[in-house]
């Protein structure tokens, strides 16, 4: 129960609808326990007037007090209409803030964090989660408020009348409170282990849906299919278990309220002999206690939403508390030039333990082209993950214009990159969305241009819609070149200062490589460029190029100082000519 003490901040922000709710749920049940008064009193008065000759008179009597019962329920009606306008519309508004919390949260969190957890697991907690935090905020509240009123109101009147048969029905009540903390706990265990289960289920969907191509190129949709009812029936089980648990609370409420009916036609009937109190009252009695079955036996279900609240709000916790590794520790905005200096780097991965980059050293001087090359596993990636601060450094710095990376201001830094990534990520929107995503003003000309020197304006102009066109879920429609030189025309619109080239014109023919890396040229004229690449076609224009092999750098140079080594550039470059030819 202490996660939900953080929702406490969302019931003060919503405190005036929430006092609101609570003076109609206490007006609403004054109305409902004054109307069993009235129909206790409209007992006695038959069976003390059943023997009036004057029929007339009995007759609009029995009318005035039906009039009375009925408008006082309809009143009560009314109020809890109310009830329902403040308390479950405050839930509804305290939904919509928490998904945006956890949302925006989830955008200050860095790149380790979501290599840590999976995508199924994140869009549970920011849904189905939040789901059930809501109806402890609405449904639960509600009903908690609703039989606190209840049951006030109902003692009070039932002590008013007599103390004696009030203790007799109220017996149950200790075995009643016994049964819901034994119900509570075994709802909480059960509850934690099937939101568990949600969250793998999730997961497995999502992951089924993002990679459907290769589950149908590998033939593997019956496994998935298995596992994916395997999953299901565990969450099945479990699911049913908890329906066990909570179905045997209602038995016993009813089993208890049955109690409480037998004394008050026995002792209450004992009492009516005496004429200690009127028939009149134990009908009143019978219509208290049952006024009292369903804001009890209410509460097992009630328990059952917070018990599973708490463990949704323990999940959403984790992650709200979860704090970022990269953070910003400078708010002073300012225009970044691209002198880039790493000194003496190195870097391991956190999760794998993998060391990615030993003790290197180099510099980039503003305007020039720099060129990464090297095999898989050399550390290429790397660099471009530490320049744009997706991580930081474990030892030595990076330096960019004389300042330590982790000084300048990190959204700054970031708006003025353009990076193209190795995987290269499409929205599912139009090509025209996807190419101007950095702009906040949609420029249909800077779009078009950005296309041309991306070397994509001719493959979009043949599509039917052209810039309209959808690319599908992650630019599925499109062919691998198609998507790389589409995120090159999204990263060059921006007019970046510093613009990063992770290895993305793999699946782009050497031609139309030509052409972009020259459009590039000219757009990156006194700006900073990266180009990370295993081709040599792809750098050997560079102004300088670093030879990386297992995290260190191996040889340095141009184009034609590293042929002149005849080194391990040397050997890539005439490896890859061979290849070429061979290909011819």
């Amino acid at each position: 129960m202490k996660s939900l003490i953080y929702l406490n901040k969302y019931f003060l922000k919503y405190k005036w609808r929430l006092l609101l709710g609570v003076l109609f749920v206490g007006i609403s049940n004054y109305f409902a326990v004054d109307g069993f008064i009235y129909a206790g009193q409209a007992v006695d008065f038959i069976r003390n007037n059943i023997n009036n000759p004057d029929k007339d008179f009995l007759i609009s009597e029995l009318v005035r007090y039906a009039a009375i019962i009925l408008g006082l329920a309809l009143l009560s009606g009314v109020f809890l209409f109310f009830t329902r306008q403040t308390i479950i519309v405050m839930s509804r508004l305290v939904e919509y803030d928490l998904k945006n919390e956890i949302y925006a949260k989830y955008q200050q969190l860095d790149v380790a964090f979501y290599k840590r957890n999976n995508t199924g697991d994140m869009m549970n907690r920011i849904s189905e989660d939040v789901g059930r935090v809501r109806m402890y905020i609405g449904p639960a509240v509600m009903y908690i408020l609703n039989t606190l009123f209840r049951f006030i109101l109902t003692i009070t009147a039932m002590l008013h009348v007599n103390a004696q048969l009030t203790l007799y029905v109220l017996i149950p009540l200790p075995l009643l409170a016994f049964a819901i903390y034994i119900v509570s706990y075994t709802i909480n265990k059960k509850g934690t282990l099937i939101q568990e289960t949600l969250s793998d289920i999730t997961t497995h969907a999502q992951e089924a849906f993002s990679g459907i191509r290769v589950l149908k190129t590998f033939g593997r949709e019956d496994f998935s299919v298995q596992k994916f009812e395997e999953q299901s029936a565990e969450y099945r089980k479990r699911t049913m278990g908890l329906v066990k648990t909570e179905s045997l609370f209602q038995p016993i409420m009813i089993l208890l309220i049955g109690l409480s009916n037998i004394f008050i036609v026995y002792i209450g009937g004992r009492l009516a002999i005496e004429g200690k109190i009127s028939f009149g009252n134990i009908v009143e009695f019978i219509l208290y206690v049952n006024a009292l079955t369903w804001p009890i036996a209410s509460l097992g279900w009630v328990t059952s939403l917070i018990q599973r609240a708490a463990v949704s709000q323990t999940r959403i916790n984790e992650f709200l508390q979860t704090q970022p590794e990269i953070y910003n520790s400078n708010g002073i905005s300012g225009k970044i030039e691209g002198d880039i200096e790493f000194k003496n780097v190195s870097f391991t991965y956190p999760d794998s333990g993998i060391q990615a980059l030993n003790n290197i050293s180099f510099s980039i001087k503003k305007g020039s082209s720099v060129a990464i090359i090297g095999r898989t596993g050399s550390g290429k990636s790397t660099i471009a993950n530490l320049i744009c601060r997706l991580y930081d450094v474990n030892s030595g710095e990076i330096v960019i214009d004389n300042k330590n990376i982790k000084n300048i201001n990190l959204f700054e830094l970031r708006s003025q990159t353009g990076y193209v990534p190795q995987e290269v990520f499409l929205f599912s929107d139009t090509i025209s969305n996807n190419i101007g995503f950095s702009m906040d003003q949609k420029d249909n000309i800077a779009i078009e241009e950005a296309a041309k020197n991306a070397a994509i304006y001719d493959n979009i102009m043949d599509f039917p819609l052209k810039f309209e066109t959808i690319v599908g879920e992650r630019g599925i429609t499109l062919s691998g070149g198609q998507k790389q030189r589409i995120s090159i025309a999204r990263a060059i619109i921006k007019q970046p200062q510093l613009l990063i080239f992770d290895d993305c014109l793999s699946a782009i023919d050497t031609e139309t490589e030509e052409k972009i890396l020259n459009n590039l040229k000219k757009l990156m004229a006194g700006k900073t460029s990266v180009i990370i690449s295993h081709r040599v076609s792809s750098v050997k224009n560079s102004d300088t190029i670093i030879v990386l092999d297992q995290g260190q750098i191996i040889e340095q140079g141009n184009h034609r100082e590293l042929i002149n080594k005849k080194g391990s550039y040397y050997e890539l470059f005439k490896m890859q000519q061979l290849e070429e030819e061979l290909m011819a």
